[in-house]
């Protein structure tokens, strides 16, 4: 009895291995093991659905592909039998995307793969920045990047910015690296400052900002008396006042405020 029911059990193990068998994907780039495609930016993952060798399933069944759960739109020359898809170009929002693909008829047959976009920070170049002295300077420095960056440097002419001596505060919230100070002075806050972010993946990037810090110069109110409506026309426009004595006395008027 043992040497016949051996086998009988082993013939129904594998019908039910065999049923189990639906669909796989083949990609361009190719899935790993536990399932996840690597690609970049600008790149192209072409997907490919089609029916496992020596399954039950027929071969103008419809496949359907779903884009986190969303039905992916197809040709009806596309849906049976064998069913591809490309995304290109790949851009920040395809990261972690999962595409499935499973039977019209049945969609617990299904497999899927989920697309890991790698990515550099976005940093290079430089900027020029203006602030006014006693107004609040803010520098912003784009660290978003997949794998996240292990580092944040920023530097003022050359040196490791001093936070304390500076009045300086530095925020990080995995997308952006912000410094700022409050009551911008020329004497400490002026210069050439570097945002530099290290990923593990793409090495050292940095971005320069050009930070000029000017004073504003209140001048009082300036009046210039003449006696000589001429002499005054020269350089400014003109009202006209009268002393005690009933003389007209010509008074030029200048602007209060001067920006140096």
């Amino acid at each position: 009895m043992k040497l016949t029911f051996r086998p009988l059990l082993f013939h129904l193990l594998l019908c039910c291995v065999t049923l189990t068998l639906g669909v796989h994907i083949h990609s361009d780039p190719e899935v790993s093991s536990d399932g996840v495609i690597q690609t970049e930016l600008k790149k192209t993952v072409s997907l490919l659905c089609l029916p496992d060798s020596g399954s039950d399933t027929q071969a103008d069944e419809e496949l359907v592909w779903l884009r986190n759960g969303a039905v992916v739109s197809l040709k009806e020359e596309n849906r049976k039998g064998r069913s591809s898809v490309c995304v290109t170009p790949i851009i920040h929002d395809d990261n972690g995307a999962t595409f499935t693909c499973h039977l019209g008829g049945n969609a617990t047959v299904s497999a899927s793969v989920t697309l890991n976009v790698t990515y550099q920070p976005q940093l290079c170049g430089s900027e020029d920045i203006i602030v006014e002295e006693e107004a609040v300077l803010v520098l912003r420095c784009d660290i978003w990047a997949n794998p996240a960056v292990s580092s944040v440097l920023w530097s003022l002419n050359g040196s490791e910015v001093d936070l304390i001596a500076g009045g300086f505060t530095l925020a990080n919230d995995g997308f952006t690296s912000q410094l700022s100070a409050n009551g911008a002075k020329k004497s400490l806050h002026a210069g050439t400052y570097q945002c530099t972010a290290n990923s593990p993946v793409y090495g050292e990037h940095s971005k320069y900002y050009q930070v000029t810090v000017t004073v504003l110069q209140v001048v009082s109110d300036l009046l210039v008396f003449s006696t000589s409506p001429n002499e005054a026309m020269k350089t400014s426009p003109l009202s006209t006042e009268c002393n005690r004595l009933g003389i007209p006395i010509y008074i030029a008027q200048y602007s209060i405020l001067d920006y140096i």
